[in-house]
């Protein structure tokens, strides 16, 4: 009985359904729940970001051979798709496929997951209770019988507060509509909101200099603009990543390219600061971040907008009633902890796993995607469809398929390297460096980009897209 119920898939993005299409070339029933209006609804709200890796590190096995069976033409592998091709040329194409879209759930909001009949203490015939769903959708409160669950619902909807303490800071809530978190679309729907005003990008990753790559060419678009940048980090060159080293190219060009912004006057960094408040003045309507930096108070003020970027982390408040486990630190698989710790990797290349590694302590539940990496910042999509491939052969019973792991990523190279390599000196700090000319060759790509606003062939945004896009 319990084996006929359909599996569980939590979450509608490129994980998601590429779980969806593996159970498909199983014969396996499944139900998907996407709480947006859309799948890929949280890859949309950084559409006009380009990701790092090209279409061939994007694209499920699985998924692949089941569009081609309709016709489908498969965008050129070697480019890089912006956050609304992956959304328009693949993941809509595929949830519209007739083996899967009759089984998408839209608009339905997972509020709770338990095993039916028990609470989190209770064991015996614990694995044989199927497990209960409880979403929400257009107001009504529903559930379903699941014979398994699989967790892809990511991190980019819970994105870090910006104290450096990981809590919010004081004035963080009372001033939410100043602040974005993530990337906003600067140079098309957000562009007058942030248009010649003092603007902070607080954030130290790829999310961060995304943002700043935005505001950049606003700036020289709009002179007036102000770009401020915040980090925690002992020295802004920590933050620039290999370079030309980095084996994905378009990344080290990223890193390369903020390093630029700081030479040449136009980003003002101010590190290590740790912010604790934000203030409102009541006369010009301004904001105010307060901390510290290096012992002692430190505030940036008459600001317009903040843009925080300081991560995202998972959220396992509907899954109170299961008996998961998450690493003490990261909040990641456990298994995964040691692989992808920030502390100790800079780029957190991940030796191929699967459902091994990824077995929790509730049978049959399996949190996967960029949700298994935790708060840890470096996911790449084929990591999370291997997992899932994995996963499911798992729960078919094909153990042989389940272990015999196999993938193939790009080789992610240098993340960082010695400040001595890097054009900055230990005075690019607090107030930014004195304007300076420093000669980087433009990043070229195969056809335009117009979803940030730019016709130009140069790469005007960001070459990458954010780590939590499961």
């Amino acid at each position: 009985m319990l084996n006929q119920l359909p599996t569980a898939i939590i979450g509608g993005g490129p994980v998601a359904l590429a779980a969806a299409a593996q159970l498909v070339k199983r014969n396996m029933p499944f139900v998907l729940f996407e709480r947006g209006a859309s799948v890929g609804a949280s890859v949309l709200s950084w559409q006009h970001v380009r990701m790092f890796s090209p279409w061939e590190f994007n694209i499920d096995s699985a998924a692949k051979e089941l569009l081609l069976e309709t016709g489908w033409n498969m965008p050129p592998e070697e480019l890089m798709p912006t956050g609304e091709e992956l959304v328009n040329q693949y993941l809509e194409p595929l949830s519209q496929l007739e083996q899967i879209k009759p089984f998408i759930n839209l608009d339905s909001t997972v509020k709770a997951i338990h095993r039916k009949g028990f609470d989190k203490m209770k064991t015996a015939g614990r694995e044989q209770a199927p497990f209960i769903v409880k979403y929400e959708k257009q107001g009504q409160s529903l559930r379903l019988e699941a014979s398994a669950v699989i967790d892809a619902t990511g991190t980019w909807l819970t994105p870090n507060p910006i104290n450096a303490s990981g809590i919010a800071a004081d004035g963080e809530k009372e001033n939410r509509l100043h602040i974005t978190y993530g990337i906003p679309d600067i140079l098309g729907s957000s562009k007058e909101r942030y248009a010649g005003k003092n603007i902070v990008v607080v954030g130290s990753g790829h999310s961060a200099i995304q943002s700043l790559t935005l505001l950049h060419e606003l700036k020289l678009e709009v002179p007036e603009t102000t770009i401020h940048w915040v980090l925690r980090k002992q020295s802004v060159a920590e933050a620039f990543g290999g370079g030309e080293n980095d084996g994905l190219p378009a990344r080290g060009e990223l890193g390369t390219r903020a390093n630029q912004y700081v030479r040449n006057g136009n980003v003002l960094v101010h590190t290590p600061f740790l912010i604790d408040q934000i203030r409102k003045s009541e006369e010009t309507s301004t904001l105010s971040l307060q901390g510290s930096m290096l012992d002692r108070e430190y505030s940036i003020d008459k600001l317009d907008e903040i843009i925080v970027a300081t991560g995202a982390r998972p959220d396992f408040s509907f899954l109170r009633e299961l008996r998961y486990a998450a690493d003490s630190a990261i909040e990641s698989v456990p298994l995964l902890a040691d692989l992808i710790d920030p502390n100790i990797h800079s780029c957190g290349t991940v030796r191929p796993h699967g459902e091994a590694e990824l077995r929790q302590p509730e049978k049959n539940f399996y949190i996967v995607g960029s949700k298994s990496y935790g708060r840890a910042p470096t996911f790449l999509l084929a990591t999370g469809y291997e997992q899932v491939r994995s996963v499911v052969a798992a729960l078919a019973g094909d153990f042989d398929a389940a272990r015999e792991v196999k993938l193939h990523l790009p080789e992610t190279g240098v993340c960082s390297v010695p400040k001595s390599l890097l054009a900055v000196t230990e005075n690019d700090n607090c107030c930014g460096p004195k304007p300076k000319k420093l000669s980087i060759k433009p990043l070229i790509v195969a056809s335009p980009s117009s979803c940030c606003g730019t016709t130009n062939q140069e790469i005007n945004t960001p070459s990458c897209g954010p780590s939590t896009c499961s």
